[in-house]
Order: structure tokens, then C-alpha cells, then sequence
């Protein structure tokens, strides 16, 4: 019985056998859609042929912790020291060579392909390491989340402000209400709306009643102020009133 209980002492105090260690490359790429360990990690030996995922397109957006488990399943310890959360592996150019700089630093980016016109969702972007930022990238998700896709968006891409803009809430041609309120009068009238607008833009509307032409200002889904309340809602900063 003594020797059983120091034999099993011996097996605690005992570390484990540590993997090889391996250091994520600044610039993951591959030359065949199939992503290996080779592919991400220098350093990998023998390992690096174990496929870790498949590259659908351009790039590919991986979990940091499902292939730090592959890596460690493979004999690799990858320790994560940065706290990554995603790696995009890139296409590699024609050559062989990368189809961006080699860099790192981490840049909001989209975790599923958008339509253009849809709401940015607050699951839809994601942290993710990249060669390089983009000059207008966002520095926080908030800025962007809420507003909606100027153009089809790529899954994996870096976020630019350049992609969205606040959502249309007024359609061209549809029958809107306008409303006038200052100093405690109010007043409102039946108007159609000339051109398609979103929170905050100025935009044409035909007085249904008097056939006149007035501007106004988007202020929700069918809704338009003029007046004090139109130079309000056109001050507030587009983030502010974006749908949530």
C-alpha cells in the first residue's frame, strides 16, 4: 500500500509531457484550400501535414481555440500568449507569396458574409489578426453595429467605415407623415416621399394635399420632422440613432 501511494505521488508531482512548441506565423496563408498546421505555425515538423480546416474562398476565419486544440492534439503546444480569438488564413498569391504584408495586429472583422442592405448584428464582427488595418477601420464595434451594408461583405474581410451607412427607414415613392413642432404647436401632414432616406438625411416630399414640393429630414421608419427638430436629429452623430 506505501509503495502504491508514492508511485502515485511520483505520477502528480510527474508534469506532464509538454508538446513541441510552435510560434503562429504574422501572415497565414495557403496555396490549396486545404489549411495545415504548416500553414499557421512555425516550427510544426512532421505535424504541420495535419489538415486543419478548408479555405471555401478568398480567406478563412478560424476559431483560436479549435486550433489550439488540433495543434496540442498534433503533439504542438501553441500557447496563445497574444490571446487571439480568430485567424484569417489568406489566399496565397500567385508564386506562392502572401497577398498582403506580413504584420500583426488585430482588426475588427465580419464573422458571416452580409447582403447588401442588411443590419450590421453585434455577433456579426469579430476581433481577428491581419497584416495590416485599414486606414478608416473602426477602433470599436459599436461603430458600426446597427448600421447597414452598403455592399455585399465578405466573411473574414477587415471592417471599413467606408462599408456601411445608417439604414434606410424612408422608401422612395411611400406615403410618410411629416411633423412640425415648436414652442408647443404641433403639426403634422400627409406627404409622399421623392427619394429613399435614412435617419438624419434630408430628403424631398410632395405635400399630398397642396401637390407642393418640401424638404425634410428622415426621423424613423415612415417618419419626417422639419423645423427645429429637423436641425436636431441632422446634428446627432450617425452611430446615435443607428437601429440597434
Amino acid at each position: 500500500m506505501k509503495r502504491l501511494v508514492i508511485a502515485l505521488a511520483a505520477l502528480i508531482a510527474t508534469p506532464a509531457a509538454a508538446g513541441q512548441p510552435v510560434t503562429l506565423k504574422l501572415d497565414p496563408v495557403d496555396a490549396d484550400g486545404l489549411i495545415t498546421l504548416a500553414d499557421l505555425f512555425d516550427g510544426a515538423g512532421a505535424a504541420g501535414k495535419v489538415a486543419v480546416a478548408a479555405r471555401p474562398g478568398a480567406s478563412a476565419v478560424l476559431d483560436a481555440f479549435a486550433v489550439q486544440a488540433a495543434a496540442r492534439n498534433a503533439g504542438l503546444d501553441w500557447s496563445n500568449a497574444q490571446g487571439y480569438r480568430r485567424i484569417i488564413v489568406r489566399a496565397a498569391a500567385e508564386g506562392g507569396a502572401a497577398s498582403a504584408p506580413r504584420g500583426n495586429v488585430e482588426v475588427l472583422t465580419y464573422a458571416r458574409s452580409l447582403a447588401a442592405g442588411e443590419i450590421v448584428q453585434a455577433q456579426d464582427v469579430i476581433w481577428a489578426k491581419a497584416a495590416a488595418a485599414p486606414a478608416d477601420a473602426p477602433g470599436d464595434a459599436e461603430a458600426v453595429i446597427g448600421l447597414a451594408a452598403r455592399r455585399p461583405l465578405r466573411a473574414g474581410s477587415a471592417v471599413m467605415a467606408r462599408d456601411v451607412a445608417a439604414p434606410q427607414v424612408i422608401k422612395a415613392g411611400e406615403q410618410i407623415t411629416v411633423v412640425y413642432e415648436d414652442g408647443g404647436i404641433s403639426l403634422s401632414l400627409q406627404g409622399k416621399a421623392m427619394a429613399s432616406a435614412s435617419v438624419g438625411e434630408s430628403f424631398a416630399v410632395q405635400n399630398i394635399a397642396s401637390k407642393k414640393i418640401i424638404q425634410a429630414v428622415a426621423s424613423g421608419p415612415g417618419q419626417a420632422v422639419v423645423g427645429p427638430a429637423a436641425d436636431q436629429i441632422k446634428a446627432l452623430p450617425r452611430t446615435q440613432y443607428a437601429l440597434r
